[in-house]
């Protein structure tokens, strides 16, 4: 009898962790909705300098590295495909911007082709990434 006394003890000092582990999930969950993720195009440029430089959120971000290739969400895009590929990207989010990062030796060819891609899909806030000097 000493024994289920034991266990009944026990079992009443024994503390419930099923609504703290709710809440640690619940938490969990609102961290993870919420969170702003940084955005890699893929390629590692040497961005230009510019005295106006501003600091913006991009949801499609181009690279063109130093080499003149296209690089659109770690993949290396070719010039043909950068519409299809930023229709995609727009639908995903049509309410994003997209930031063409340039590397200092790329031509002004690609940027300007990217931008026109980009019009013609309808996305109208495009601007082009730069160091501020």
């Amino acid at each position: 009898m000493s024994k289920r006394q034991n266990t009944a003890e026990e079992e009443a000092g024994a503390i419930d962790l099923t609504p703290m582990l709710d809440v640690v999930f619940i938490m969990l969950i609102f961290f993870i909705v919420t969170a702003t993720f940084i955005k890699v195009p893929g390629a590692e440029v040497l961005k230009p300098e510019a005295t106006t430089a501003e600091l913006k959120a991009a949801s499609i971000l181009v690279a063109i590295n130093e080499s003149n290739e296209i690089w659109i969400a770690k993949e290396k895009v070719d010039e043909r495909q950068v519409r299809i590929v930023l229709e995609r990207l727009y639908s995903e989010n049509p309410k994003g911007w997209l930031v063409i990062q340039p590397d200092k030796g790329a031509n002004i060819e690609k940027i300007a082709l990217i931008a026109q891609a980009a019009r013609k899909i309808g996305i109208e806030k495009v601007s082009v990434a730069t160091e501020k000097s």
